[in-house]
């Protein structure tokens, strides 16, 4: 019998050859300069800071005329303190939302951008999809430790190499949006459901302390983004021997 193929038959085809590059698991990525959002960013984290330093003046404007009410003074010098302090503490409210919603879409953007980023300098080092820079933040539950994780991965994939991996700065800074988060929750329940001078006194108090703990947690996230948005720009001016890839 003869050892050629039978007429007709289908030849093997050969499997392709491996070219040794992996394929990036998040899609390819592209590294463009975090600089000026970073500094935009940090500038408006001030904006907040100064907001809240301004709702701290209003929540001790309020504390004060409680606490003349809660002693039994009355009169029309109380009644223009009162109108004043409720002048005061709304438009701090204004203040605070506006610099909030600014910051946050600006965030947004520069996270995001580090995130792809930090895809380039290590594509395998995430885990967690593209996505979640932005959609962790609004999930419920999910937004209590996803965000922190991406962060985890964006600084650990951006930090110089032969440098040690810390993440203390991180995770002071999570903590402290966490407890901002839920000091402000409590003090905006306890204001709303305020309704005597003793009430109302309890409540200042407590929008006091949730403005000083967003305070802090605004001055870390100053500190992070541009710590971080520093280590990015660092390592891409070393080039391609900065990066994994």
């Amino acid at each position: 019998m003869s050892d050629a193929p039978m007429s007709g038959a289908p030849m093997p085809v050969p499997a392709p050859l491996p070219t040794g590059i992996p394929v990036p698991p998040h899609g390819p990525a592209w590294l463009r300069s975090p600089v000026g959002l970073g500094r935009a960013t940090a500038a408006l984290l001030g904006l907040v800071v100064a907001t809240d330093l301004f709702a701290i003046w209003a929540d001790r404007t309020m504390y004060d005329v409680a606490s003349a009410l809660v002693d039994g003074r009355t009169g029309e010098g109380i009644r223009r303190k009162a109108d004043h302090a409720d002048s005061l503490y709304s438009a701090a409210g204004y203040a605070q939302t506006g610099a909030l919603l600014a910051t946050i879409v600006v965030f947004l953007v520069w996270f995001h951008r580090a995130r792809v980023n930090a895809e380039v300098f290590d594509p395998f080092g995430h885990s967690q999809s593209r996505g979640w820079a932005i959609g962790g933040w609004f999930v419920p539950i999910l937004n209590l430790w996803r965000p922190r994780r991406v962060m985890l991965d964006i600084w650990d994939a951006s930090i110089p190499q032969g440098s040690r991996t810390t993440h203390g700065l991180v995770n002071v800074w999570w903590a402290l949006w966490l407890a901002s988060l839920v000091a402000y929750r409590d003090s905006t329940a306890e204001h709303r459901d305020a309704r005597t001078a003793l009430e109302i006194q309890h409540a200042a108090g407590r929008a006091t302390f949730a403005d000083a703990a967003d305070i802090a947690a605004a001055l870390l996230a100053i500190l992070v983004v541009l710590r971080l948005t520093r280590m990015q720009h660092e390592k891409a001016l070393r080039g391609p021997a900065g990066t994994a890839l």
